[in-house]
């Protein structure tokens, strides 16, 4: 809602890997992760800006939290040719390394050459446009140092991007403080505009709120629900 408040349209696509349509449709996931759905939803959004002359597809973000994190970071190093900017939070960026009950129901096992092809720290030195990476210091679902080794890969392929650290934090995007900073790094990166310099306000933190606290969504609980990848993945433009 708040993006949406800023001028960019916002939507959610539930590409092809996805449940509760055909086994075909869910099979595409099949030790495919890295796919995400993203050649659907790139022509999708390419369908829609040939109908709406609005619909600026010459700028698009995406940002997304757990293996939506994944795949926010994924879209800037497979599918930099449409993606410009993505915010991606505590990301399973590697599945090797990730819980085991989890990625092995959609990779499989022994491990393969598929592990690799899918895995955003093997294919950090593709990265090409702006990423922000966000992760929390307790996070208990998907360890920290996930997001870390993308960190060292990036720095190793010498690239540029930012990094939020959030001491304290759980699993999620930052509570009110990352959504900010997501907000704030759309409008620079997508917009072209400078945000405002929030420390000249007198933005005091609520006594109710702390910087480290987590969105209302319950990851943990989507993770155990029937689909592959999808939480919460969505395009800004």
């Amino acid at each position: 809602m708040s993006l949406a408040e800023l001028g960019f349209i916002v939507v959610q696509i539930d590409g092809m890997g996805t449940s509760n349509r055909s086994k075909a449709f869910h099979d595409v996931a099949w030790q495919n992760l890295g796919d995400a759905g993203f050649p659907d939803r790139i022509l999708w959004h390419k369908a829609v800006a040939a109908k709406y002359p609005s619909y600026d597809i010459t700028r698009v973000g995406i940002y997304g939290t757990s293996a939506g994190g994944q795949n926010a970071a994924g879209a800037m190093l497979f599918h930099s040719e449409f993606y410009d900017a993505a915010f991606s939070a505590a990301g399973c960026h590697d599945n090797r390394m990730d819980k085991i009950w989890w990625n092995e129901q959609w990779m499989g096992y022994p491990l393969g050459p598929h592990y690799a092809a899918a895995s955003n720290v093997d294919n950090a030195h593709k990265l090409k446009g702006r990423l922000l990476l966000v992760v929390g210091e307790m996070d208990t679902n998907v360890d920290p140092s996930s997001t870390m080794q993308v960190v060292n890969a990036l720095i190793r392929a010498n690239k540029d991007f930012d990094l939020l650290y959030i001491p304290g934090a759980g699993h999620g995007p930052g509570g009110a403080y990352g959504a900010r900073k997501r907000n704030d790094f759309f409008v620079k990166h997508l917009l072209g505009l400078e945000p405002p310099h929030w420390n000249g306000l007198d933005l005091a933190a609520s006594p109710t709120e702390s910087v480290a606290a987590d969105d209302e969504i319950d990851y943990e609980a989507l993770e155990l629900a029937p689909f592959h990848d999808d939480e919460g993945v969505s395009g800004v433009r």
